[in-house]
């Protein structure tokens, strides 16, 4: 700690960790040797060390003499110690045997964090009086610690020059116009207009939440248009680095790179925003990522849950004069009604079961050899109408459940054969025109000719095709998500009308399709049982790379061309298949990404993402004996039994445990039953039965 690059700043006061981040990059790095962007006239030749080991902390604390405050003399002894270290106690955790065996001993609060680092970077960028970093101190100090001659004090006008990371009046204006306007996801935040104060040009009362969508998903958007293209970068890194981070499903190889790549990030910030922009906050970024190696994703460590739940619990107040009682009563009954609930099979009945946001609890179908396509997939949204398809609906409708139910997959491989055998020079292209014209009537004929033997009730039913009358609705809750057409949704606070489907291949010419939702339609089968499958009529945007999509070559930013549709008829897609986005356009309108929209992806809350591969086939066992021996207990008849099983001993088989007793009871003779009466009435008379198990 005492080799802390830290320093303190000259006019303001305040700790600075400026500079303090070239040790952390390879020895072979240019920005080490570099005296010009950094401190001047300074190179950086020494390299971190490393995290220390608890028994190399617990010697040090031994050294410098450190006591627990609840010894006596602590304060005094350990203020003289604190002055030449960054050590102030001695923590009574190290009591613990365990402790100094953490890998882990203290947890970074990413949440705290990220809202820190985000008003440093929104504040600055805005110039928020009071807020930002780069004040007239800090011009003034700025050229005693870098050679940036061209923001020094004019000393004619008595002004400081402008720099390249402030946004003008009329820039700030348009950002702050544009999120008063902006619509979110339905559950995905709170409303950020309620923030803005346009004649004042800043923004208030945002919480920790509504800094953390901001930072990754709303900054790079906002500032794309108004700052040069390097610092433009420099800040979606930011966003980007702390979108990875706080992902619920984390890869050692891509935590390696981001604890590679965010001391060049720091170090590139630093080439551009004064000594005073790096605190404490902006430092700790290069911890993070091998704290997220180390315990797993930040959604079991940050302090989002705990301040819910402090929520939760500040509701159970009924009596302001006695808070800390109405509190513990609240959660007492809470206690006590769920451990009642363990007593009634469906749990207690007065308590009503809640569904999450936008989740479906579906019956059980009954019949077990209906198609997965005709499973209600999710809930239906608003008032039911009906109406009638048009013919080139009604054949785009049946054509796609045709080709997306997997039980006429085979079917199809069959009429893919026939028609190469028949047309040799047919290409990939000239296949799939020819099964979306002809495959629908091939198909018909094929499993309702008797000489195919084909009984299954379904294919006969999906081959003849849906009902021409359908069900039509305003939107609907599917794979954790809430859709809502466009008429519907065009009034309303939330915008859910955004649809991502994603494609079959990916390459230069194909990509994930994204549109908008029109209708959601329910199709129905004829005959019983009653089948049906729901579809949503979409517009889709022109999928062309670089001409209806547009992704950003280093950072995979996605914009889509608002006034570029698909120019083929394919309007439907399984509500199973939808993913969910929500659109954003840009701020101004007038440069040139005035026609694009920004594409935000969304992933269900109670979605996780299982990486396909070999290691997790393999399934841990929840509990590890150190023994090799399992002691079961059995009961046989009126007696207690207990059966010891050795790992050693094969357990794939069922063994019946009350017929291998009773044979051995069987041939059991009076003599051996004589002695092993005896046995028992010695062993009964042992003093301490505990010993003698830990001898054996």
């Amino acid at each position: 700690m005492e080799d802390s690059d830290a320093f303190r700043l000259i006019k303001s006061g305040k700790q600075s960790w400026f500079d303090n981040h070239r040790k952390f990059l390879p020895m072979n790095r240019p920005y080490r040797r570099n005296t010009k962007d950094f401190i001047k006239n300074r190179k950086v030749t020494k390299q971190f060390p490393g995290v220390r080991s608890g028994d190399e902390i617990m010697q040090d604390l031994n050294n410098r003499g450190l006591r627990k405050v609840i010894d006596v003399d602590a304060e005094v002894v350990n203020a003289a110690i604190s002055k030449t270290c960054g050590w102030n106690k001695r923590s009574i955790f190290w009591d613990l045997p365990y402790w100094r065996e953490h890998l882990l001993r203290h947890n970074l609060d990413v949440m705290h964090i990220e809202k820190n680092v985000f008003d440093n970077i929104f504040n600055t960028v805005f110039n928020i009086p009071g807020k930002t970093k780069d004040t007239y101190k800090s011009r003034d100090e700025l050229n005693k610690y870098c050679r940036r001659p061209q923001f020094a004090q004019n000393l004619v006008t008595i002004k400081y020059p402008d720099v390249p990371f402030v946004l003008n009046k009329s820039q700030k204006k348009d950002v702050l116009e544009w999120v008063k306007k902006l619509r979110f996801l339905d559950g995905y935040a709170s409303n950020l207009g309620r923030c803005v104060d346009v004649n004042k040009i800043k923004m208030f009362g945002m919480k920790s939440h509504d800094c953390h969508v901001f930072m990754q998903r709303l900054l790079p958007i906002a500032l794309r248009e108004f700052l040069p293209n390097r610092i433009w970068e420099l800040i979606t890194e930011i966003s980007l680095f702390f979108k990875q981070l706080t992902s619920s499903s984390l890869i050692d190889e891509e935590l390696r790179n981001l604890d590679e790549q965010i001391p060049v990030i720091l170090c590139n910030l630093e080439k551009i925003f004064p000594p005073s922009f790096f605190d404490s906050m902006e430092h700790l970024l290069v911890h993070l990522a091998y704290e997220a190696r180390i315990a797993g994703p930040v959604h079991y460590r940050w302090m989002y849950p705990p301040e819910r739940y402090l929520r939760k619990i500040k509701h159970k107040i009924m009596t302001k004069a006695q808070v800390e009682g109405s509190i513990s009563i609240g959660y007492i009954m809470d206690e006590a009604a769920k451990f009642a609930s363990f007593y009634f099979k469906e749990g207690d009945p007065t308590l009503p079961l809640k569904e999450k946001r936008n989740e479906v609890y579906l019956d059980d179908i009954v019949d077990d050899d209906m198609f997965e396509i005709f499973k209600p997939p999710g809930k239906a949204i608003g008032a039911e109408g009906k109406r009638y398809l048009a013919d080139n609906e009604y054949t785009e409708a049946h054509l796609y459940v045709l080709m997306n139910c997997l039980e006429v997959q085979p079917f199809i491989d069959v009429f893919v054969t026939e028609k190469r055998k028949q047309f040799l020079n047919l290409n990939d292209e000239a296949v799939n025109a020819v099964t979306e014209q002809e495959f629908p009537s091939w198909f018909e004929k094929y499993v309702h000719n008797r000489a195919n033997k084909i009984s299954n009730h379904y294919l006969r039913t999906i081959a003849r095709g849906p009902l021409r009358e359908v069900r039509t609705y305003n939107g609907y809750c599917v794979n954790g998500f809430k859709f809502h057409t466009e008429s519907y949704g065009s009034y309303r606070a939330t915008d859910n009308t955004g649809v991502c489907i994603k494609g079959s291949v990916y390459n230069e010419t194909e990509s994930d399709y994204y549109g908008t939702l029109v209708e959601v339609i329910e199709l129905e089968f004829e005959t019983l049982p009653v089948k049906r499958t729901v579809l949503f009529k979409c517009e889709w945007f022109d999928p062309t790379p670089h001409v209806g999509i547009v992704v950003h070559p280093r950072y995979k930013l996605v914009d889509v061309h608002d006034k570029k549709r698909f120019n083929k008829y394919e309007p439907f897609v399984l509500a199973v298949q939808a993913s969910q986005v929500y659109y954003c356009e840009y701020p101004g309108r007038t440069g040139p990404r005035k026609d694009l929209k920004a594409v935000c992806k969304i992933k269900a809350r109670a979605q996780i993402d299982i990486p396909a591969s070999p290691s997790t086939d393999v399934i841990e066992p929840a509990f590890q004996n150190d023994d090799n021996d399992v002691i079961i207990e059995a009961v046989v008849g009126d007696e207690d039994v207990l059966l010891i099983a050795s790992s050693e001993m094969d357990t794939s088989g069922d063994v019946d445990v009350d017929e291998h007793l009773i044979d051995h009871e069987e041939e059991t003779s009076d003599e051996e039953e004589f002695e092993n009466d005896v046995t028992t009435s010695e062993e009964e008379d042992e003093p301490d039965l505990d010993d003698s198990d830990e001898n054996e």
